[in-house]
């Protein structure tokens, strides 16, 4: 199906359900490529692959990233994001990059594997009816629920009790959760019973440190055991040399991603295999 031809038929399924216009969104296609132009940026998305170590070379799914820019310069989404909240727009610009990412997922190869969505930490509670105009997306392009993970940020999100009911509720809609960023700073670990996560990934320091810290290196094995014994998987992020990769692999990491596994990129080098092989190293 064509992108436009998406966008049409996505226009009308969210107006009869929800009195939704998603001209709002400034939705723009060329060729198979979805953009957005939102409060003066520029939004267009990239997918980097998540790569299970059991079979090497086929990925999982991707990690959908928003990749904002004022003209021809780019900016970071936190900047996006915190310009959008200032406005009092955040609600939409998650909308918006949730509706993006999802179109431009459906244009990845076949294989493509699950969706994993970056949720912003004061949204993460708004399950019900923002939630609801996300599912529409989903279900007008025949994508089930439990095709995509949540990705959450525990640590920035301070009501326990808010947290635990909201990723509940997306549990019992048929999404799985990813809690991300872990070990960056203030994890609770004794949130981690409550919410029961399906995957938990690991901050890209830990890997750096494990590079040159020994004692941090021995703990990886047992964090990693310890993610499992709450029926979670750890996915390793920011494997960016080969020493890291190896680390990873002798500390029983299920699933890794990073740089040197597959940069963030746009669906159409994903189509031309610019992905690199997981390999084992030593």
């Amino acid at each position: 199906m064509m992108l436009r031809q998406r966008i049409e038929e996505l226009k009308g399924s969210l107006h009869e359900a929800l009195y939704l216009d998603i001209d709002e969104f400034g939705l723009e296609a060329e060729g198979d490529d979805l953009f957005s132009k939102f409060i003066g940026l520029s939004l267009s998305s990239a997918f980097q692959p998540i790569f299970p170590t059991s079979e090497f070379g086929r990925q999982i799914g991707y990690e959908a990233l928003l990749r904002p820019a004022i003209g021809p310069d780019p900016v970071n989404p936190e900047f996006a994001f915190g310009f959008a909240d200032s406005q009092g727009k955040l609600v939409k610009l998650d909308r918006i990059a949730r509706t993006l990412h999802t179109l431009n997922y459906l244009a990845l190869p076949e294989d493509r594997g699950l969706l994993f969505l970056n949720v912003h930490p004061k949204l993460v509670t708004s399950v019900n009816t923002h939630g609801k105009v996300f599912e529409r997306v989903l279900h007008a392009h025949s994508v089930p629920t439990h095709q995509v993970v949540i990705e959450v940020q525990e640590s920035e999100v301070e009501n326990d009790k808010q947290l635990t009911e909201a990723l509940d509720n997306y549990h019992d809609r048929g999404y799985r959760i990813a809690i991300d960023n872990f070990g960056r700073k203030h994890t609770h670990l004794d949130r981690l019973w409550k919410i029961s996560p399906d995957y938990i990934k690991l901050d890209s320091s830990i890997i750096r440190q494990a590079e040159s810290n020994q004692k941090v290196r021995r703990a990886l094995p047992k964090l990693i055991e310890i993610i499992s014994e709450l029926e979670a998987e750890a996915i390793v992020e920011g494997i960016e040399t080969d020493q890291q990769l190896q680390i990873a692999l002798d500390a029983g990491a299920p699933y890794l991603q990073g740089f040197l596994l597959g940069r963030p990129q746009g669906h159409d080098a994903w189509h031309q295999g610019s992905s690199q092989p997981l390999r084992k190293t030593g």
